[in-house]
């Protein structure tokens, strides 16, 4: 990647007002805990050439109306590696995040472990492993940002550990530094898009979009509240459908909305997540992110009509967790025929992803709101409904199966799909009177809410 910034340059981009923490002292050994020839002179050196005393900087800033803790890594000093000087400053700043209830952002550029400390300089991160979990625990956000390089320890603690990871274009990222791995292998596959593009990173940003993409990310991730969202109404619904087989008609139809129409309604602004961190997307399938709703912070998982991939339920569930961890209500939206049901989603584990989505809504203390809005397939899509807080469109259904299977299933022809889709009663107004779900939003829907919006 050309023109590498130092640490200092890269705290810059997104902040004017970084003060430094103070740093821990460690008494030495000559030579490093290994006594190992010439680190001494080394460490000398790198000191020399970049400013710094060791390979990390560590302070508070404020990133466009968010103060936070910043963690910088200088690659120039010795390959922006991790020593145990390192892991103390690591450690008093993510400590520092707790006291003062900071979200933190680690701008990583690292080589891996020190060699001239050897397993001492590796546990160190087993240390970053701890304070990052006890300031998750602590309900604080980490947006990691990738730089080049981001390898070995370091991304696979401070970078992939985060709860965002962004990652700037061209950028080294792979737990193999360009030294260690295969002669024969892709280079193609240790960049910054190939981790976006299998579900590890969320997505790239440029140098001069930092400062601001940041700043949105923070704002909406340190505001939690109590209060359930709100379901979306219904743009341009009207009456409810007269039979079983027009609702499925109507959640059919092209003409309807879809997931982006709601979601641009709803909020004001938003930002994306994408992928299941398992290496997987499904960015076709399933949308997640966070957004501003009259001024509040919702985090939001749609469906968009299509059959929901292993890699989608799991966003979703990564989307849930992270939220109900933050305390931010959720906004799930149903429209899904079912479940991606070919060979290739049974061998990405299509079953336990969606056992994983259903164990993280049931479990969710954060309130969850539902809104089906077109086609509400089986168990693929029950899984992302909210019990007892589901509400549902005049353009939607709700059914055990696609009235077609089950008349198939049945053994019965063709042509009494339409029949069956009636004697399922998967209408809005049937599911309302079921108490499947607790209204229907929309003109002319009973149940419809004041408060919805």
């Amino acid at each position: 990647m050309a023109d590498r910034l130092s640490a200092r340059e890269t705290v810059a981009l997104v902040t004017d007002d970084f003060t430094e923490l103070p740093s821990p002292e460690r008494s030495g050994h000559p030579d490093g805990p290994l006594g190992w020839p010439g680190y001494d002179a080394a460490r000398a050196r790198a000191a020399e050439r970049t400013g710094e005393r060791e390979s990390v900087i560590c302070g508070t800033g404020d990133i466009d109306g968010t103060r936070a803790v910043l963690i910088a890594f200088e690659f120039g000093f010795l390959g922006g590696s991790l020593g145990m000087r390192t892991g103390d400053r690591l450690e008093a700043a993510y400590a520092h995040a707790r006291a003062h209830h900071l979200p933190v952002v680690p701008l990583v550029a690292t080589g891996g472990s020190r060699m001239q400390e050897g397993m001492l300089a590796l546990t160190q991160l087993q240390r970053v492993a701890r304070a990052s979990a006890l300031t998750r625990q602590s309900g604080l956000p980490q947006i990691a940002v990738l730089r080049d390089p981001t390898t070995g320890g370091g991304w696979a603690t401070l970078g992939a550990g985060a709860d965002v990871v962004l990652a700037l274009p061209g950028a080294q990222v792979g737990f193999a530094g360009s030294r260690v791995r295969p002669a024969d292998a892709d280079p193609a596959a240790y960049t910054a898009e190939a981790q976006v593009a299998a579900g590890a990173a969320d997505a790239l940003v440029r140098p001069e979009a930092l400062r601001d993409t940041l700043g949105r990310w923070l704002r909406l991730l340190t505001r939690p509240s109590t209060a359930p969202a709100p379901p979306p109404l219904a743009p341009g619904a009207a009456g409810l459908p007269a039979t079983g087989w027009d609702a499925v008609r109507r959640a059919r139809s092209p003409l309807r909305p879809r997931a982006t129409a709601y979601l641009d309604a709803y909020f004001t602004s938003r930002v994306t997540i994408g992928g299941d961190r398992c290496g997987g997307t499904d960015p076709d399938g399933m949308l997640c992110g966070f957004g501003e709703h009259r001024g509040r912070t919702v985090a939001y998982a749609a469906q968009t009509g299509t059959a929901t991939r292993p890699a989608g339920y799991r966003t979703a569930a990564r989307l849930v967790r992270l939220a109900d961890r933050l305390g931010i209500p959720v906004l799930t939206l149903v429209d899904t025929p079912g479940a991606a049901n070919d060979a290739e989603a049974e061998r990405q584990g299509a079953g336990a992803a969606i056992a994983d989505l259903f164990g993280a809504v049931a479990s969710a203390r954060t309130p969850v709101t539902t809104l089906v809005v077109g086609e509400g397939g089986s168990g693929g899509a029950l899984a992302l409904a909210a019990p007892g807080n589901t509400w549902a469109t005049p353009d939607s259904y709700f059914s055990v199966i696609a009235p077609e299977l089950a008349a198939a299933i049945l053994k019965r022809p063709p042509e009494e799909a339409e029949k069956t889709a009636d004697q399922l009663r998967i209408r809005p107004q049937d599911l309302v009177e079921l108490g499947v779900v607790r209204g229907v939003v929309g003109p002319g829907g009973p149940g419809r809410t004041e408060s919805a919006g």
